[in-house]
């Protein structure tokens, strides 16, 4: 996995792929193979434990080994989607929690609107705007996917003083886009979700292009952090404030905190 999240010059020079000039194919099949090799050692071993009549302790490998799937109870797998929410929540709570003032604004807009007694459902997120920028903010200033799906010059192109020859392959950097101070002109690199109330969202691509699942997505986004923030008041560890938390991220397959958060609620 992080083999295959780093930067391949051959996205860029597609006729060096034969070359491999980072050997990137070479460590990942290398890799992938250790991997293989050390599950199959695991599963050989248990399964002659088992064929020998040995205690079953029903950990995680026997529950797949008992597992039979018919095609319809099938073990749940977590998606890109998933993963992609995961990761957002854990930003925004950061910023959250590095900003009690927007904390304590959303938390009283989910009291108005929503009573306390019900929880959070779809059709309420079309009246949290405050909840909706929050959201925007995360997604603008950490876009779970740095490079949005790249493109293809189908000719030569100038556009916008660049020249792109016939078959470049063009990458549209989200994550620069989002902290560009030509377009967030007020305080870019701060959150403020009040600024989504005249600006719009690119970090899922746009055009024929832009993420099939971003309804699903962005909706699963509300619900999870306003359902969060509506059945419990956080916190930061005693020890953590703003200017000792790491702010790094972690560059792979998509772009996620270097360091955990650790919230109490």
């Amino acid at each position: 996995m992080e083999w295959n999240g780093n930067a391949n010059v051959v996205d860029f020079f597609p006729w060096l792929r034969w070359l491999d000039p980072q050997g990137l194919k070479r460590k990942m099949k290398r890799e992938l193979g250790k991997a293989i090799q050390i599950a199959s050692k695991f599963f050989k071993e248990r399964i002659q434990e088992r064929d020998v009549g040995g205690e079953k302790t029903m950990d995680f490998l026997d529950v797949l080994l008992e597992f039979e799937g018919d095609g319809i109870d099938k073990l749940a797998k977590i998606s890109d989607h998933d993963l992609i929410i995961f990761i957002l929540v854990k930003w925004a709570l950061t910023e959250l929690l590095c900003n009690p003032a927007t904390l304590i604004e959303a938390k009283a807009e989910l009291t108005q609107v929503i009573c306390p007694s019900r929880k959070i459902e779809e059709s309420d997120i079309d009246n949290l705007p405050y909840l909706q920028g929050i959201i925007n903010e995360t997604l603008r200033l950490h876009p779970p996917i740095p490079f949005l799906v790249s493109r293809k010059a189908m000719h030569d192109t100038s556009f916008m003083g660049y020249f792109a020859p016939k078959d470049t392959q063009v990458f549209v950097n989200a994550y620069a886009i989002g902290r560009d101070r030509d377009v967030w002109r007020e305080e870019p690199m701060s959150s403020k979700p009040e600024r989504f109330v005249n600006y719009e969202l690119i970090p899922f691509g746009a055009g024929r292009r832009m993420c099939a699942g971003i309804p699903l997505a962005h909706r699963m986004l509300h619900l999870t952090l306003g359902m969060l923030l509506q059945r419990f008041d956080w916190s930061l560890d005693a020890n953590v404030t703003r200017e000792t938390m790491d702010w790094k991220d972690k560059l792979g397959i998509t772009m996620t905190k270097s360091e955990p958060l650790l919230a109490v609620p």
